[in-house]
């Protein structure tokens, strides 16, 4: 068995509301058509605020010079000046969370931790960032350390599975999961629909799980890893991809993504519960990976969910956008500190990303 003992989440200070990043943009480009396109897209993304890294666009603050210069003109970043970003903000936000983490985890100390699994496809640096936990949380240079780059929205799923893995391998390992994504770093000044779908959504965040073997201490919360699934939508390989460019990364991300998740999730779903005890309507939750809201809306109705079932998903993008790998546990934690969540209470979790990669798990929630 391998459980869920904490989750933990973690957002830059800065945020802007959706309406302002708007503004921001559209006042970027000289064709009116753009403009009320951002506007349009920007209105309907079901997204209120999103915190971000980058301060650039707060008043009196071109002085940061990402995006603004010290003359106030808008300017396109290099890759490395983007990453430069990531690596001083990550230095900052990875030692916070992995202290947090275990700081609100019972029963767990930072002594116990045997593995530590980082994720990030937003930036790259080495020494990385799994040394920055090993550091933070003085652990023995002897901890297993793994770090998942470049994988996209799905990536706390692989992580999870891998320290699902050594919890059955050995019932003394503690692990600990840490997700960053700076995406906003990223941004793109183009008039592309891509880059402006893009722009409209992704967010900065953090996320931590620390995974043991053993099942959460009187009066805790958590969650029993019981199921995972992957599988690919190869039709949708050209409508969700990034590579890196000289500036930043280029995102494609089609509005036909959600279409094609949303015909081919039924089926796959039905693979998920094949040979379980659990059917899809046993069901209590549902996280799913908010990458927008055309994506909760076609999930919602192709599934037949109550609307409540996928409340957090929809709760966490209003609030916080679109963080990649770290989103989908914002949504489980989210699920998990609702006190009508219930002892054995099954939740569905879901993200997508490149590949088109769907990626699946099921977990029981377990309120000691």
């Amino acid at each position: 068995m391998a459980y869920i003992r904490h989750l933990e989440t973690l957002v830059p200070e800065v945020s802007y509301p959706q309406d302002i990043a708007s503004e921001v943009l559209s006042s970027r480009t000289e064709s009116d058509r753009t403009r009320r396109y951002i506007r349009k897209v920007y209105a309907e993304s079901g997204i209120e605020k999103r915190h971000s890294v980058v301060t650039d666009f707060l008043p009196g603050a071109a002085e940061s010079g990402l995006f603004v210069g010290p003359d106030g003109e808008v300017r396109e970043p290099t890759t490395g000046q983007r990453n430069d970003v990531y690596v001083r903000e990550a230095k900052k936000l990875i030692p916070e969370i992995a202290r947090n983490a275990i700081a609100n985890c019972p029963g767990v100390e930072a002594s116990d931790i045997t593995h530590v699994i980082t994720v990030s496809c937003t930036g790259f640096f080495n020494p990385g960032p799994d040394l920055l936990v090993i550091d933070a949380l003085d652990l023995s240079p002897k901890v297993q350390r793994y770090h998942l780059g470049f994988m996209g929205c799905y990536a706390a799923f692989p992580a999870l599975k891998m320290a699902s893995q050594f919890c059955d391998l050995d019932d003394s390992a503690t692990v600990l999961v840490v997700c960053l994504e700076l995406c906003s770093i990223h941004l793109q000044n183009k008039d592309g629909l891509d880059s402006i779908v893009a722009n409209s959504v992704f967010a900065d965040g953090a996320a931590a799980a620390v995974v043991t073997a053993s099942a959460p201490e009187a009066g805790q919360r958590g969650y029993q890893l019981t199921r995972f699934s992957c599988n690919l939508a190869r039709e949708g390989i050209e409508d969700m991809a990034w590579d890196i460019g000289d500036h930043g990364f280029n995102i494609v991300l089609s509005k036909y993504v959600a279409r094609i998740i949303g015909a081919g999730i039924k089926g796959l779903i039905d693979e998920v519960f094949a040979g379980s005890e659990l059917r899809p309507e046993d069901i209590v939750g549902w996280a799913v990976h908010p990458g927008g809201r055309a994506i909760l809306d076609k999930i919602e109705t192709s599934l037949e969910l109550e609307s409540d079932q996928i409340r957090a998903s929809r709760e966490v993008l209003a609030e916080f956008g679109n963080m990649s790998s770290a989103t989908v546990l914002f949504v489980l934690s989210a699920i998990l500190n609702d006190l009508a969540t219930k002892d054995g209470d099954a939740v569905c979790a879901m993200a997508f990303g490149p590949g088109l990669t769907i990626e699946t798990g099921v977990l029981q929630a377990v309120v000691a």
